[in-house]
């Protein structure tokens, strides 16, 4: 008796739509926003308080809604560095809040989380180059910027400030490119912005166990 040929299943469709466009527009607004303070061209209580509401709204929301959309496509990767930033750029509106009002965040508990996240994007940084050289540099970028924040911690100065505020211009060049090649590249059918490709070479893969 013949039996009937298996026929490969066709993935499942995704729930929602690639998101990190919209995380990493929403990342390049916060960072504008913050610009302007980082370079000490406005640090009064309106210019503060004007800054965390972009943070709050951009930074924190649009990356807080990207994680979360693409945690429920099953990409566990960029799921996780978007939900796990968001509540960062929460934490970035709350201490601009309270600048605004004349109070410093401690920091001793700011150089104990500093210290925290170095070392998780220091892994994540490693994890995205395997898909992309420019993912790599956008995560080097972070990780710089945490060493000159921890800098400024260790030395109780600002030595490293203006190396906070390049390396924020950076990375909000870099989030544009990347959200701006994804969009347009998707609409044009065909690469208009190109994205490198990996920086290392992925495995075969490990057993579903192993995940």
């Amino acid at each position: 008796m013949e039996t009937p040929a298996t026929t490969p299943q066709a993935p499942a469709p995704q729930p929602f739509a690639e998101s990190s466009p919209l995380g990493l527009l929403g990342l390049a607004v916060g960072c504008a926003a913050l610009l302007p303070v980082a370079f000490g061209q406005a640090v009064t209580p309106d210019a503060l308080r004007t800054a965390a509401m972009f943070c709050l709204l951009f930074g924190g929301g649009c990356q807080l809604v990207a994680g979360l959309m693409a945690l429920a496509n099953k990409n566990l990767l960029g799921g996780t560095l978007f939900t796990t930033f968001a509540f960062n750029w929460g934490m970035n509106y709350w201490s601009l809040t309270n600048l605004a009002e004349g109070r410093l965040p401690n920091g001793h508990v700011v150089f104990a989380v500093d210290v925290c996240f170095i070392m998780i994007f220091v892994v994540l940084m490693f994890a995205f180059g395997y898909f992309s050289k420019l993912l790599f540099a956008f995560l080097l970028d972070i990780v710089l910027l945490y060493a000159f924040r921890i800098g400024n911690e260790l030395t109780h100065s600002r030595m490293f400030a203006l190396p906070i505020a390049l390396c924020t211009v950076a990375l909000a060049g870099i989030a544009l490119w990347l959200a701006l090649a994804t969009l347009v590249n998707s609409a044009a059918g065909r690469v208009v912005m190109p994205i490198p490709g990996p920086l290392f070479k992925a495995g075969p893969g490990l057993p579903p166990s192993a995940h």
